[in-house]
């Protein structure tokens, strides 16, 4: 399963309109959410509408959160997206094999063992979560937040049962016009997880769109390189011998 995790304060300013792009993961089987970052002063966020559209099109879920929220959300969104995923590849076989629209229909002892086998699906399935994070002007206060909601979200995935592991973007990716940039590779383990956006220029210009764009071509890339690795080794498999 693969997620795009965008957390931003604002509305996009800069090139492809995120909800595009969203709308573009999504068809590729990424799931799009979206967390909005209010600090203590702000009562009303004005990009809560397009984080909801962004995360509506990207089939993923929203939530405008405090700064001291953060962590806690990003983990529930995690999670519930992953049983969400799990559970509609469920109810799309029950319906093939079974003819059942929702789990009500099934027998007791039928249901109970589909919903075992969510359940399981949901602590062994293999996940991968990137990480797209505002780092525009407005977000400098939000950082340390930002920073610790990472690491937490690493030790709660690190408890589950299947692999999972996660990589950080940032957006704007630098003051030479690059769109976003990769500051974390992907790793599966929170232990000397760096101080990710110390040593970066927070930027003005928040191209939320084109850095969605960036990511999902990273994750086609990432899955290129894996499947041509694949038919490498079994090609060296068939020869050995």
């Amino acid at each position: 399963m693969r997620q795009i995790l965008l957390i931003t304060d604002g509305c996009s300013n800069v090139g492809v309109s995120p909800v595009v792009a969203a709308a573009h993961a999504q068809s590729e089987g990424i799931t799009v959410n979206v967390v909005g970052v209010l600090d203590q002063e702000e009562a009303v966020d004005y990009g809560a509408p397009e984080i909801h559209e962004i995360a509506r099109a990207g089939g993923g879920l929203s939530r405008m959160v405090a700064m001291r929220e953060l962590a806690r959300t990003v983990q529930m969104m995690t999670r519930k997206t992953v049983m969400h995923t799990i559970q509609s590849a469920v109810h799309k076989e029950l319906q093939q094999v079974f003819g059942a629209t929702s789990l009500e229909e099934l027998s007791p002892d039928k249901r109970g063992e589909v919903v075992r086998v969510i359940d399981e699906l949901g602590e062994t399935s293999p996940l991968e979560v990137a990480l797209l994070i505002d780092t525009s002007a407005s977000m400098k206060p939000k950082m340390k937040a930002v920073e610790e909601a990472i690491h937490d979200l690493m030790l709660s995935l690190q408890a589950r049962q299947g692999k999972s592991r996660i990589s950080v973007f940032r957006f704007p990716g630098s003051r030479h016009g690059a769109e976003c940039a990769q500051v974390l590779e992907w790793t599966d383990s929170a232990a000397g997880l760096p101080s990710l956006f110390a040593k970066i220029t927070m930027q003005g210009t928040t191209p939320t769109g084109p850095a969605l764009m960036h990511v999902i071509d990273f994750y086609r890339q990432d899955k290129y390189g894996r499947d041509n690795r694949e038919e490498t080794d079994g090609m060296r498999s068939g020869n050995v011998g």
